[in-house]
């Protein structure tokens, strides 16, 4: 039976009235089928007419404990009683600091941000301040946030612009960009060492970063081949060059020390955003000493009204005190495993060919190919509007997640057993409704 979506529908016409297109985020812009939550618990969501969807969205990735999760709250509301925001540092910040520090290989000095766009951006300028250069490399298909200087050849690209695989062209991702900053960037598919290797000797005199995903997450959720994230130390140590690990989604969601813990390869500075607080506003770049010294007065210049809020930094408290002493990761982990196992088994029983991609907290996978998954290219090229259908007929069905094999289904620890199990019947219900 249809779902009744009367109320949603009208809130979604009010909201268009307001809101370009109805939304905050682009992203969030599903045409006029375009949702409106009312509220979220746990591992669901509920419409404004009460539909209750799993939730594998979790806003992007950032609910990793689950949806208004009551320590977290508490502590915010704690918070809220002695002020949420001061011209000066305050202990909640150096508390959060001391045990990112602790958890995650690498880094030794923190600085807070609001978002992993931020965290990126200043990363970015930090690298340009301690070499003296200015280029960086970024790998095709994928996404570090929303400004200029990276929202390039991102997950939006189609394989019919990208060029020549040894020789990629960097392709804008939105109107509005400046067209010298392409001036400063090196696009190379993922997984491709040799490509890297090339333009690391041909312009390392130049070259003041190498960013990456460790894992491509907007890309499909591609790992990375063995030897290449070593491969990228190995050339930075080399050549001077600042590697930077954009783990906005991967830290503390794949392991506690997020992917430097969990591939053994620690980036020069690590960007850090969305699992760092389970849905508040917070995020943090870290790494080395000696490469964050370089922010100080009369050096690299970082800042922020909003950085080390005292509401962010009570909810990463709490948060990482969790992922940290719980069993928390390993249970989310667990499940995921069993998601990726089943959504592979019903795949195969109707006989469409896949590939399973991603880690178990943080996954994906394509159909209409069964070869292996090497970069951003081979997800393009799968049937991803077979794909979308099954995500649309699993919406209907009350799972959500996005309908686009490039974005992932996260998970949360509140994702019970019984959850696992509905979703793998609803998704065997939906592959044989759209075959």
């Amino acid at each position: 039976m249809p779902k009744n979506l009367s109320k949603t529908q009208a809130a979604f016409e009010r909201a268009k009235e307001v809101l370009q297109l109805g939304v905050s985020s682009t992203v969030r812009y599903w045409g006029d089928d375009t949702p409106v939550i009312e509220r979220g618990e746990g591992a669901y969501i509920w419409d404004l007419d009460g539909n209750r969807y799993i939730d594998y969205r979790l806003a992007f990735g950032p609910i990793i404990l689950g949806h208004a999760h009551p320590q977290v709250n508490q502590r915010v509301a704690d918070q809220l009683a002695q002020g949420t925001l001061y011209a000066h540092t305050h202990m909640l910040e150096v508390e959060v600091a001391e045990r990112i520090v602790r958890m995650c290989p690498g880094v030794e000095k923190v600085r807070f941000a609001n978002s992993g766009t931020e965290a990126t951006m200043h990363a970015l300028r930090i690298a340009r301040g301690f070499t003296g250069r200015e280029r960086y490399i970024k790998f095709e298909g994928q996404y570090h946030g929303l400004h200029d200087a990276v929202m390039w050849s991102t997950g939006s690209a189609t394989g019919r612009v990208l060029g020549l695989p040894h020789n990629p062209i960097p392709v804008a991702s939105s109107a509005g960009m400046p067209r010298g900053t392409i001036q400063y960037i090196s696009v190379v598919q993922y997984n491709d060492v040799e490509t890297v290797e090339r333009v690391a000797r041909e312009q390392w005199n130049d070259l003041a970063a190498i960013i990456v995903e460790p894992i491509l997450a907007n890309g499909g959720y591609v790992m990375p081949e063995p030897g290449f994230l070593e491969q990228l130390r190995k050339l930075c140590d080399e050549y001077g060059i600042v590697l930077i690990f954009d783990e906005v989604k991967t830290g503390f969601r794949i392991a506690k020390g997020g992917a430097a813990e969990h591939f053994g390869v620690t980036g020069d500075l690590m960007c850090y955003a969305k699992s760092i607080a389970n849905g508040f506003p917070l995020a943090a770049i870290g790494g080395r000493a000696e490469v964050m010294e370089v922010v100080r007065p009369g050096g690299v210049w970082h800042g922020g009204t909003y950085a080390g809020n005292a509401v962010g930094t009570a909810a990463a408290a709490v948060t990482l005190e969790m992922l940290e002493t719980t069993d928390a990761l390993e249970t989310i982990k667990q499940r995921g495993a069993r998601l990726m196992s089943g959504i592979g088994d019903v795949l195969t029983e109707a006989g469409i060919e896949h590939v399973m991609t991603g880690h178990p907290a943080m996954f994906s996978f394509v159909v209409g190919r069964g070869d292996p998954v090497r970069n951003y290219r081979d997800v393009a090229e799968s049937d991803m509007e077979l794909y979308g259908r099954i995500g649309r007929r699993m919406h209907e069905l009350g799972v959500a997640y996005e309908a686009d094999p490039r974005d992932g289904w996260f998970l949360c620890a509140a994702l019970s057993e019984a959850d696992v199990d509905e979703t793998l019947n609803r998704f065997n219900d939906a592959v044989e409704s759209v075959k």
